[in-house]
Formats: structure tokens, sequence, C-alpha cells
């Protein structure tokens, strides 16, 4: 015969041990149940928002819609494109179409009223390496490479801003991402340099590069499909003149980006082969011109007249002797 629940029960209150350990496990049970419901209803789990597409669409138009969707704008940063009017939304983390739960923040990025203006620094009488680094920290680059003749290679002389000379004193500020030219010296038998291997790097970093080897960016060409928002995510495909050539200071080194990873891959590896047998040749031509200059100091030296008894020099002075004791 089954014994009734309450007779069990009664039994196990008089153990007071398991009685509090069962206690225990029934709050720990239910605290587990509320806390899965009050999660569920925190998330809204089950619910699902298509993110809109707010590309295009001024910042209070995009802010509306959001509301609309149950979802939130965040600002996440701003571009100066003058060819949109400001306001606009330009990019958007997550994309549209993307879904989502309920009460996701949704990181826009937004055009510029103005661009910023920055204050340029002083850099004449640095290193052009110097130089640049000054100017990217400020939000500004390199116009153009002027060289002039001087005790100094690679160290800026002047330097100018929209046509304006930049004086230590001076207060000038222009806006970011503008261009600096600089006159920078170069001593007589040093107006060469190599070209650097860019292919595979971003703009900046490829610009960066061509600047410190004492060269100038030329023409800058993009595949099709790159704009000013994705412009980041391009690399360099090709770059001519090819690295490791040798180049006058001064010279421009023309780019062309993409973003198709497997043409970057590919170029990059070609690239390096044609670097890396560019460079040896170079080697052995140095090595030869090494060798050849050395042969001739050799057979120079070698071919000088002998300064022995037999020499003019030496019956001059014996004849200037016997002069002496007559």
């Amino acid at each position: 015969m089954q014994k009734p629940a309450s007779s069990i029960l009664a039994r196990i209150r008089e153990h007071k041990l398991l009685w509090n350990l069962l206690i225990i496990a029934g709050i720990i049970l239910a605290m587990a149940v509320v806390a899965h419901l009050l999660m569920q209803v925190g998330t809204r789990h089950g619910a699902r928002r298509t993110v809109p597409d707010f590309s295009g669409i001024p910042l209070s138009e995009a802010q509306r819609i959001a509301r609309k969707h149950d979802l939130k704008i965040h600002i996440n940063d701003s571009l100066f494109v003058p060819a949109y009017e400001g306001g606009i939304v330009l990019d958007q983390l997550p994309e549209g179409g993307v879904e989502v739960k309920p009460g996701r923040t949704v990181y826009i990025t937004i055009n510029s009223f103005r661009q910023k203006m920055v204050p340029v620094p002083y850099v004449a009488g640095r290193s052009l390496r110097q130089a640049k680094n000054m100017l990217e920290i400020a939000g500004l680059e390199i116009d153009e490479l002027v060289y002039r003749p001087d005790i100094a290679t690679n160290y800026v002389l002047e330097e100018y801003c929209n046509g304006k000379p930049v004086q230590q004193n001076s207060r000038l500020e222009a806006e970011m991402g503008s261009g600096v030219t600089l006159y920078v010296g170069v001593e007589e038998g040093y107006a060469s340099t190599i070209v650097p291997q860019v292919v595979g790097q971003p703009l900046a970093q490829a610009k960066g590069r061509i600047w410190e080897l004492g060269l100038n960016v030329g023409r800058i060409d993009f595949d099709e499909g790159i704009n000013l928002l994705n412009q980041k995510d391009a690399r360099v495909y090709i770059q001519t003149p090819g690295a490791e050539r040798s180049a006058a200071l001064g010279s421009r080194v023309d780019l062309r980006l993409t973003l198709d990873d497997e043409k970057i891959a590919e170029r990059r590896t070609e690239a390096e082969k044609q670097a890396a047998a560019i460079a040896a040749e170079r080697r052995v031509e140095e090595q030869q011109e090494a060798d050849s200059l050395a042969r001739i100091s050799l057979e120079e030296a070698l071919a000088e007249p002998a300064r022995g008894p037999e020499s003019p020099e030496a019956h001059r002075t014996n004849d200037d002797n016997e002069g002496f004791f007559d």
C-alpha cells in the first residue's frame, strides 16, 4: 500500500539536514526558473527586426525610422564628402537587411557639414621621415617633394601650405587631409633612391613608404566599385615603376588599387619575385663597378714610377749635392 505524500514529508521533516537540503534545492530551482523567464522577456526571445537601409538619408529621418523599428542610432564617425549634403548617412553597421533583436544599436557614419581644420606643424629643419610623421599625426600629408642642392640630403629646407610659407611662429590652419609642399635638400652625388615595394598595402601606408624614400606619389587609379567609403579597404596591386628599381629623388610612383583579394595576392607574389630579381641584378652591377674601380686604382698605383737612384728626381738630387760640396 502506497504511503501518502503528507506522511513522506512528515518523515523527511524529522530529518532536519535532509529537509534543509530539499528547501535549498527548491529555492535554487525556483530562482533558475524566474531568471530564465526574466531573460526571455528582457531579450525578447524570438523577436527579430530587419535593419533598414539608412544610407543616403538625413540623420533626423534615420532616427525617426530607427524608432519605428525599435532600434537605436549612434553616430560612430563622420567624413567630409563634398558630393553629399551635410548630415547625410554615408555608412552603417549592421548593414541594411540584416535581422537583429529589438533595441539593437546601429552605428552610422554621417557626412560632415564642413571639413575639420587642423594646425599646420612647422617641420623645416627636420629629416624627411620626421616631417612626414609630424604631418600625418596632424591629419595632413605631403603634396609634393621638391629637391634643392644642399649639404644635407633629405632634410626639409622650406615648407609651404596652400602656397603660403610655414614659419616657426605662424599659426596656419588647413583642412584635414590637405597636402603640404616640402623643399628638401640633396647633396651632390646622392640624387637617387630605390623604389619601395608597396603592392598589397593600403593607400595611406603606400604613400608613407614612398615619401620616406624621397619619392612623390603620382597618379592614383581605383578599380570599379571603390568609393570614398570603402577606399580604406582597397590595396595597391600595380605600381609604376616597380620595386627595387633606381629612381631620381622626387620622381613619381603611380598606383592602382583594388578590392579583389585574389588579384592582390597574385600581383603581390609576382611583384615580390620581380623585385628580388632586380635587387640581385643591382647587387651584381654594384659589385662589378666596385671591382672595376679597385682594378683601376691598382693599375694606377702600379703605373707610378718608382722613386729610386735611377729616377730623374734622384739625379737632380745628386747633382744638387755635388754642387753644394764643390
